[in-house]
């Protein structure tokens, strides 16, 4: 694997918590670290806060609103096109249970139910779009930021329309990251661009947490250490299809390791970003 100085490595979800956590030791390391967020203000003072206190001015930000499909589609154009390499995708941006909501259900821009819009669909398609530029920068490495918190799919009410719950919606759309990264890494394997994912760390003091009123169990820096592991330790580069948590290889919910399921998800999911 390259030396991290040399790593173009895109953190989603950068401008608040683990992400930003994460672009701070990453460009600490020198890497090229790309950001991203929906809020262009609070986007660049996230650089300008990085930059400062790393003295790494190779810092990119790349603004879109996971709750909307097209925006998702413009990014990732933007970065395959204006990025000469990507060495590692991190697909950390997500919300939690009650926030924003309160534990309603919502919708995101395409109609789609929010939580599996923004926790799984939104990645699943800036993934797809980033294959061909991580394939011509492998090795390469994609870390799905999932939670110990999962539950099967029901395919007859993905979108939870007739019976919804908030724990149900963010769990449901955590073990879909999880599918997702299986698929990936059977499919990428013979491009030398790995797929793997994690529970950080348990209730760290983030945003989403807080908000619902859980009382934090794991420091922020326990699921930054965690995470990072996946991204950089040259010991895993060739590690693909593995699900941990913390930094102990473990086992996803039996449902992950269902084919026939994977495949009724993946072409879903195709239909659904295809609209």
């Amino acid at each position: 694997m390259r030396p991290l100085e040399e790593q173009a490595i895109l953190v989603t979800g950068a401008t608040d918590g683990l992400g930003k956590a994460l672009a701070r030791r990453l460009a600490s390391g020198d890497a090229t670290v790309l950001l991203h967020g929906r809020d262009d203000a609070r986007g660049h003072r996230t650089v300008d806060e990085i930059r400062d206190a790393t003295g790494n001015d190779r810092l990119r930000w790349y603004r879109a609103d996971f709750a909307a499909l097209d925006e998702v589609r413009e990014m990732a154009d933007r970065v395959a096109r204006d990025e000469p390499r990507l060495d590692a995708l991190v697909n950390n941006a997500g919300i939690g249970v009650t926030l924003p909501g309160d534990g309603a259900r919502l919708e995101s821009r395409d109609g789609y139910e929010l939580r599996f819009a923004v926790n799984y669909l939104a990645g699943f398609l800036l993934t797809r779009r980033l294959v061909p530029l991580l394939v011509d920068s492998a090795p390469a490495r994609i870390v799905n930021v999932s939670s110990a918190g999962q539950a099967p799919i029901d395919f007859d009410d993905v979108m939870l329309e007739r019976d919804y719950d908030g724990v149900q919606a963010y769990c449901q759309s955590k073990l879909a990251q999880v599918m997702l990264t299986f698929d990936l890494a059977e499919e990428l394997a013979d491009a030398r661009v790995t797929a793997s994912c994690l529970h950080p760390a348990t209730y760290m003091p983030t945003k989403m947490v807080t908000h619902s009123g859980t009382r934090p169990v794991s420091t922020l820096e326990e699921g930054t250490r965690a995470t990072l592991r996946l991204v950089v330790a040259p010991e895993l580069a060739e590690l693909t299809g593995r699900y941990f948590e913390g930094e102990a290889e473990s086992r996803a919910h039996p449902q992950a390791y269902d084919i026939d399921a994977r495949r009724r998800l993946r072409e879903l999911s195709e239909r659904l970003v295809a609209r």
